[in-house]
């Protein structure tokens, strides 16, 4: 155990190694690795919030999430509540109308907008966006070319608009499909954007961005995350999951591996906890940047990916121990406070 503070432990049960301008630098010392990991550890530790009763609701997050569908209501459902249980004040699902009724029927904690299908769903969604501080895109969009057209508007809207416009935003699933589609809709994004494709997704990006044939595999080459980050504009984030959660920046080409205890268990809804809590982590790392006072000593978007990866592993980890082949992404959800509490404090 490693000790940071006077009553906070962290637990150090996982590995991780640090590649700068394309140069390998794997900590070989015991006290090294540790180190570096206690390290990364606490810069994740900076951007979290305190409970104060000076704060007042919406401080510590307002997020939108951008996706669901007639046949997939789980996934918006599930990035939201992570959003809300890792630490968001308020959380918003904006979402076609065949699935508003079922999403909220979920839970009543969410404030879901049925409007993503409709004739003028860019316009009814517009004067939200300046009332949140991220967007998650993507969770349960599906691949209709109405809903694709209608989030690369919204996009652009974020790209060009006024400063109240002009939101982070995490990218998951349907819309890495869509960045298939049309790659110039989050090229060169100038607010922030962290991509979040798996094996599969990462293969299907890299041939239409880079023109390259890579195999879809769970342990990508570092220097492809990298090529593929640098590629799409200097503050874009691509974070690879796989065996070890691999996290690119794009603007100072340098790349983070997180890997730890996983599990093999593989249910749906385990990348919509992560892309939630992206979007909470990205908020609060922004934040904690922008302070006059600021000690946080790695990108922003960094810092949102290593606490995104670390926590839904640890949720995983901890679910399995409890459930065993019969977990969902529900126990794993379950599983955020005490996962948080463990890794981050309260």
């Amino acid at each position: 155990m490693s000790k940071c503070g006077k009553s906070f432990y962290i637990k150090v049960s996982f590995s991780v190694r640090c590649f700068v301008s394309g140069a390998y630098n794997k900590m070989g010392k015991d006290n090294e690795l540790v180190a570096a990991e206690a390290k990364l550890l606490l810069e994740s530790r900076k951007i979290v919030p305190p409970l104060t009763q000076k704060s007042y609701k919406g401080q510590a997050g307002r997020i939108g999430v951008i996706g669901g569908s007639l046949e997939y209501t789980g996934a918006p459902y599930f990035s939201a509540i992570s959003a809300l249980k890792v630490g968001c004040d308020l959380s918003h699902v904006f979402c076609p109308k065949d699935a508003a009724i079922v999403i909220k029927s979920y839970s009543p904690e969410l404030i879901v907008h049925p409007v993503l299908d409709a004739k003028d769903a860019v316009e009814q969604i517009k004067p939200w966006i300046p009332r949140l501080h991220a967007l998650v895109i993507g969770p349960g969009l599906g691949k209709e070319p109405s809903a694709i057209e209608i989030v690369s508007d919204i996009i652009n809207l974020c790209r060009t608009g006024d400063s109240e416009y002009q939101k982070p935003l995490v990218i998951d699933a349907d819309g890495l499909f869509m960045i298939t589609q049309n790659p110039e809709v989050i090229r060169n994004y100038p607010h922030g954007a962290i991509l979040t494709p798996n094996a599969i997704e990462f293969s299907r990006l890299a041939k239409v961005i880079l023109q390259e044939d890579w195999a879809a595999t769970p342990e990508p080459a570092m220097e492809n995350v990298k090529r593929l980050a640098v590629a799409l504009g200097p503050n874009i984030i691509v974070l690879h999951k796989g065996k070890v959660d691999v996290i690119a920046d794009g603007g100072s080409g340098s790349v983070w591996q997180c890997s730890g205890p996983g599990v093999g268990r593989r249910c749906g809804g385990q990348g919509d906890l992560l892309s939630g809590s992206l979007g909470v982590f990205y908020t609060w790392a922004l934040m904690a940047s922008r302070k006059s006072d600021s000690k946080c000593q790695l990108p922003p978007g960094v810092i949102a990916s290593y606490a995104g990866c670390r926590l839904t592993r640890e949720c995983a980890v901890r679910a399995v121990a409890r459930a065993g082949r019969s977990t969902v992404a529900s126990d794993m959800i379950d599983e955020i406070h005490p996962a948080f509490e463990t890794l981050l404090g309260e």
